[in-house]
């Protein structure tokens, strides 16, 4: 079991405590580095916010690691907390869905972050099932418009499309504001 994660820093526990000190003392040692501690170096950099594993170990991998130094230091961000996918995955949804964005749209950055597929349908628990995202973006799309112009409805249905919500939500919004169940 690692010690407590708020007790260490991404630096402190990847990186040289000797090379620390000579840092701290504002000597800057240069000599070479193993390919091991170069790839904790990277990901110390890397780590500054947070990043799924996948992300890591693509970013370890591009800047030329080799996959036993790349096990070696996920593990050691892992056993530390440093990597914790389940918590990145409720994050990508609180974030997201506070911008007003969709399940459609969450689960596209899911892919796009690497998020492991059985951690989806955990973090989506996480998402609202408040309607109010989806009634204010569209109330903001037709702000001054006539809400029966069927073009004016079809834009908005669109963009709240290309937000990630599904077109069952968006009919049910769309009849909200007024429009025929039959329309859409």
């Amino acid at each position: 079991m690692p010690p407590e994660r708020d007790r260490y820093t991404v630096r402190s526990v990847l990186n040289d405590p000797a090379e620390e000190t000579e840092r701290a003392m504002g000597r800057e040692k240069t000599p070479e580095q193993s390919p091991l501690e170069r790839a904790k170096r990277w990901a110390v950099e890397y780590l500054k916010r947070p990043h799924s594993e996948k992300e890591v170990r693509d970013k370890l991998r591009a800047k030329g690691a080799s996959e036993a130094d790349i096990d070696t230091v996920i593990a050691l961000c892992v056993d530390y907390g440093f990597i914790n996918d389940p918590e990145y995955a409720g994050s990508i949804v609180r974030h997201y869905a506070a911008m007003g964005y969709g399940p459609g749209r969450i689960r596209t950055e899911f892919i796009h972050r690497g998020v492991p597929k059985e951690l989806w349908d955990d973090a989506m628990e996480e998402l609202p099932e408040d309607t109010g995202a989806i009634d204010r973006l569209l109330a903001s799309k037709l702000r001054g418009k006539d809400p029966s112009d069927r073009r004016e409805r079809d834009k908005a249905a669109n963009f709240l499309y290309r937000k990630g919500y599904s077109w069952d939500d968006i009919r049910a919004a769309l009849v909200r504001f007024g429009a025929d169940k039959d329309d859409y």
